[in-house]
């Protein structure tokens, strides 16, 4: 038989085969399991056989997610957790020492800012933000103590791109560590790891759920670094719950199809506002209007289903903007199968500083949609309506 699709992988594989046939893996609801001897017990506990002991860092339907995931990104390795920042402070912690050094890129979560700017800071561990529009800026902000490079792509929220073969070459060269947040894409678009990476890290609770339902983080990559991680989270205790992973397991089965659709949507609502009145700065990565189109395409094989655009009358319009929506949803959230709306200046970047959010492309009056699964048809004709309705 001829070798499988990584898709194919992620569907048909099972984290162990049940003594009683299941062609589901089951929910694995337990705290601890249960040792037919001492010596088994001890050979566990001394990493001598691969045994679950204790759901905090074993499990079987976490251990599925992480190798369905691996499996999509062509990792060695992998470990979920409860979220997507426990999985970046973990990666972060788990590969930093006081006096390292993080190169960083300037567009990120607003969470990834605060853990940057406000707690590493207080271990000894720096950093500095490179743009991701300026790759010939990169290597002059490399320090001699930079341990990790840390990438998010697209960026969130102005959906601008990082070239992940021209950093990939970088840390190479300087023998640096590059993680990328490849949240946004999914292993679907975007494959960071055959492009230089050597770790993926992925807010499940976003795209791989897709519902809005449950929350988790996955982190994949080379093997001797997912340790260090999987050792942190070991003694750390961010443990993703059986019943959240099983969830997540579950709908990686249809990952494919679920993006696919959203970025068939995104395009044609991300087309729809280039033509309006008021409208400016549309970003997609897959309309030729995009600055780095023919990086997208180089890099991904589909856009995805993040779109931003400006509004006129800055912060105030904005929020009229928000105000005036009425089918999509205004969340904390994205990915979702039902579109979401956010104002990133008045919610997720708002701690930030005017000039960190300007120095990213976060104006006062851009817009975030997450594209869901309804008839784009529907989703314009909202954003049609509440773009009149918000006009000053």
């Amino acid at each position: 038989m001829s070798e499988r699709k990584p898709q194919t992988e992620a569907v048909r594989i099972q984290a162990e085969v049940s003594p009683h046939g299941e062609h589901s893996v089951p929910v694995y609801l337990t705290s601890s399991f249960v040792f037919d001897d001492s010596e088994e017990m001890r050979a566990a506990f001394a990493d001598e056989i691969d045994r679950n002991i204790y759901s905090r860092f074993t499990n079987p339907n976490v251990a599925e997610l992480a190798e369905k995931i691996s499996v999509l990104e062509g990792a060695e390795a992998g470990h979920a957790m409860a979220t997507g920042m426990a999985a970046v402070f973990t990666t972060f912690g788990a590969l930093l020492s006081s006096g390292d050094h993080i190169l960083a890129c300037r567009s990120l979560f607003g969470s990834t800012h605060t853990i940057l700017e406000k707690i590493l800071p207080r271990w000894g561990i720096t950093h500095t933000y490179f743009d991701a529009s300026d790759p010939d800026s990169w290597a002059d902000k490399v320090q001699e103590n930079t341990r990790l490079v840390f990438a998010k792509t697209p960026t969130n929220p102005a959906v601008d791109l990082v070239d992940l073969e021209r950093l990939g070459a970088l840390c190479q060269e300087r023998d640096l560590i590059l993680a990328v947040d490849n949240c946004f894409a999914t292993p679907v678009f975007q494959r960071p790891l055959k492009l230089g990476a050597h770790l993926s890290l992925h807010s499940a609770t976003k795209f791989i759920d897709g519902q809005g339902r449950v929350m988790g983080g996955v982190v994949v990559g080379r093997a001797d670094l997912v340790k260090k991680i999987f050792d942190l989270a070991r003694a750390t205790g961010p443990a993703l719950s059986p019943f959240n992973a099983w969830v997540l397991s579950k709908s990686v089965e249809t990952l494919e199809l679920r993006m696919e659709k959203h970025a068939q949507n995104a395009l044609t609502v991300a087309q729809w506002l280039e033509t309006q009145a008021g409208v400016s700065d549309v970003r997609y990565p897959f309309l030729p209007s995009h600055p780095q189109y023919e990086l997208a395409k180089r890099q991904m094989t589909g856009g995805g289903a993040i779109v931003s655009f400006k509004v006129e009358g800055g912060l105030e319009g904005g929020r009229r903007f928000m105000d005036a929506v009425q089918m999509c949803s205004l969340t904390a959230n994205l990915g979702d199968t039902r579109s979401i709306v956010s104002h990133p200046s008045s919610t997720t970047h708002s701690k930030l500083a005017e000039a960190d959010r300007l120095a990213v492309g976060i104006t006062p009056g851009l817009v975030r949609i997450s594209v869901g699964l309804e008839h784009p048809d529907d989703v314009i004709a909202d954003l049609a309506q509440a773009l009149e309705r918000s006009r000053g």
